[in-house]
């Protein structure tokens, strides 16, 4: 009996030792470059007309099954976003996420980022890149969120997307804002008392 107790045990430890030292089957991640780059001229062609200035994204936003979706940071949103706007994170975009936020893929989406807006650097920082490397030539970009986002509800189906074109004042009178960083704002007191 003790025999064939010892043999099991041994029998145990080579075959744990043995799999250990197998080498893991390396699988490739979930990301496909070349599917994505072909995936740009459809959607810059697209997103040619769906560029609107300001009026034009105030009346849509105004039309009744139209949202304005901002897909900043949680705490930029909470602090301060388009009057209206319902939030999604994007780096939380994926499938589930996005239907259960937009069940529809006709809804109209109206969007935006940092880049459209000037005079509140601490809600909207734009994303542009200014070259400050020595001896390296960096050409200046705009790295706007806009782009990845109108990109990516593409991807998911969503076709019925319009931009905001144009570089807005947070002081124009026009465009209206919420969060808990805009003075006398009763939205303010409510998401004050929120957390």
């Amino acid at each position: 009996m003790k025999t064939k107790i010892i043999t099991i045990v041994l029998f145990s430890i080579a075959y744990l030792c043995n799999a250990q030292t197998t080498p893991p089957v390396k699988r490739k991640a979930n990301v496909d470059f070349d599917a994505y780059e072909k995936l740009i001229p459809e959607v810059k062609a697209h997103r040619k007309s769906r560029l609107v200035d300001l009026p034009a994204f105030l009346k849509m936003a105004a039309e009744k099954g139209t949202i304005i979706l901002d897909t900043r940071s949680d705490s930029l949103y909470k602090r301060k976003h388009v009057k209206g706007a319902i939030h999604l994170n994007f780096s939380d975009f994926t499938q589930q996420n996005l239907l259960r936020l937009i069940p529809n893929a006709d809804t109209r989406i109206l969007i935006y980022c940092n880049n459209n807006f000037v005079d509140d650097a601490a809600n909207f920082a734009s994303k542009t890149v200014i070259p400050v490397m020595v001896n390296k030539k960096i050409a200046a970009i705009s790295l706007a969120l806009n782009i990845p986002t109108y990109i990516n509800l593409y991807g998911y189906g969503y076709r019925n997307v319009y931009e905001l074109s144009e570089l807005v004042s947070t002081l124009d009178k026009r465009i209206t804002f919420e969060g808990t960083h805009v003075k006398n704002s009763a939205v303010n007191a409510q998401l004050i008392k929120a957390n």
